[in-house]
Parts: C-alpha cells; sequence; structure tokens
C-alpha cells in the first residue's frame, strides 16, 4: 500500500475576495467547513500582520470548528506568537512576509535567522503546537531547519510550478527531491507547497517521503466553475493516483 499523503486546503483566497468589497462573504470559515465535508486533511491559513485578507474571527472560529487538523502560517514576531499561544492551532508555520508582496514569495531564511526562529519555535512548542518552518528546497537549509528544532519543514514549491522549459521543470522537482531526501533522513516531516495546481501536482505528490501538501489557489480558482466540493475531491483523487 502507497504511503497515504493528506491535503491541506488553504483558505486565505476565499478571505481574499470578502476583503475585496470588506463584505461578510464568502466566509473562508464556511469554505473551510466544505473543504472538510469533502475530503480535506487539514485546513492552512495565514494570518498576516496587516490583517489583508484572514482575520482573527476567522482563525478563532475555525478553531472552534474544524475536526480536522489547522495550520496557521504566521510571522515569526511575537505578535504572532501571542496570537497563536491563545488560539492552539494543530500545527503552526513560519513564513517569510513583507507587506508588499502578492503572496509569500519565497521561503524563510532559516540560515541567517536561526536565534530568532530557534526562540519562536521553543515557544510554540511549550504551548503543544507542532512546529513547522516554510523553506525553499535547499538542503542547507532543511539543516538550519533541523539544528533549530522544527518538527517539520514545508517545502516553497514556487521555482519549480512557474518554470516553463521542461529542463528548468527538471531541474527544479530534482531539488526539490533533494531537499525531501535530506529533510527524511533527519528525521523531519515533510510538507509542500505553493503554486501547485491539478497540472503540476502528480510529480510532487508522488515523492514518497512528501506527506502533506498545502495548496490554495488552484482549488479555490476551480470551485468558481466546478463548486468546493468537486474541485476537492478532484485534487485528492490526483494525489491518491500519484501514490498508487
Amino acid at each position: 500500500m502507497p504511503t497515504p499523503i493528506r491535503l491541506g486546503v488553504n483558505v486565505d483566497h476565499v478571505a481574499t475576495l470578502r476583503q475585496a468589497r470588506k463584505t461578510l462573504y464568502p466566509d473562508p470559515v464556511a469554505a473551510a467547513i466544505l473543504c472538510e465535508l469533502a475530503g480535506a486533511d487539514q485546513i492552512t491559513l495565514h494570518l498576516r500582520e496587516d490583517r489583508r485578507h484572514v482575520q482573527e474571527r476567522d482563525l478563532t472560529l475555525l478553531r472552534q470548528t474544524l475536526q480536522v487538523r489547522l495550520n496557521l502560517e504566521m510571522a515569526a514576531t511575537a505578535d504572532m506568537v501571542k496570537t497563536a499561544y491563545e488560539v492552539k492551532p494543530d500545527m503552526a508555520t513560519l513564513v517569510p512576509e513583507r507587506r508588499d508582496e502578492l503572496t509569500t514569495e519565497g521561503g524563510l531564511d532559516v540560515v541567517s535567522q536561526r536565534d530568532q526562529v530557534r526562540k519562536v519555535l521553543r515557544t510554540l512548542r511549550d504551548a503543544e503546537i507542532e512546529t513547522s518552518v516554510f523553506i525553499d528546497p535547499d538542503v542547507d537549509q532543511v539543516r538550519a531547519a533541523h539544528r533549530v528544532e522544527a518538527a517539520r519543514v514545508e517545502l516553497h514549491t514556487g521555482r519549480f510550478c512557474d518554470a516553463r522549459r521542461a529542463a528548468d521543470r527538471a531541474h527544479e522537482l530534482s531539488r526539490i527531491v533533494d531537499a525531501v531526501k535530506a529533510a527524511a533522513k533527519l528525521g523531519l516531516g515533510v510538507a509542500a507547497g505553493h503554486g501547485l495546481s491539478y497540472d503540476n501536482v502528480a510529480a510532487v505528490a508522488a515523492i514518497a517521503e512528501i506527506d502533506e501538501l498545502n495548496i490554495g489557489h488552484a482549488i479555490v480558482a476551480r470551485a468558481l466553475f466546478v463548486g468546493l466540493d468537486r474541485a476537492v475531491r478532484d485534487m485528492r483523487a490526483l494525489l491518491r493516483r500519484a501514490r498508487a
């Protein structure tokens, strides 16, 4: 039997649509419940410091209602640590954050921020929150994540997904594979995400050591045409086939 792979659905883009008009809908909490019913194993959301999409209300209600895992993406700041301590998500993933970016554009540089990251991870562990760091698929970053005692890494797949030429895609996929192997050898749990879609997810999902994928934009975009239930089920089917 192939090792199962969890699907985490990121609901940030539902919140983005709501905040575009500052209305009460569409509600990312309702969307998350529909994703759970459709078979999502985890709900992921990024509470940004500027609150451009997800709000504290969303995080609080999701913690109160979800039956599946809740993964909070967050900057490594005192304010966000305080929020995580109060809400107690199942997992907190440290991500880089710049106010002028449209979305997270790269991985956290754990190598250069080792002391700060270690301090934040220790505080999160004290609250019994599983810890993860979102990093580029770079072996040095993987080793740094292990040194700061992260339980997991999530590998940034953006360059692979954005590559146009077959040779570039193959090169980026090999970087992901090398990082995955290094993380698994060090005993780290391994997730991946960013830019994954129905057209490119199979190659990443087929990497046996990856136990979780976090996907948001592609699922929410497909849901506009086929509905959220179908969009989640279609992605889950692709993951199953990739592991068969």
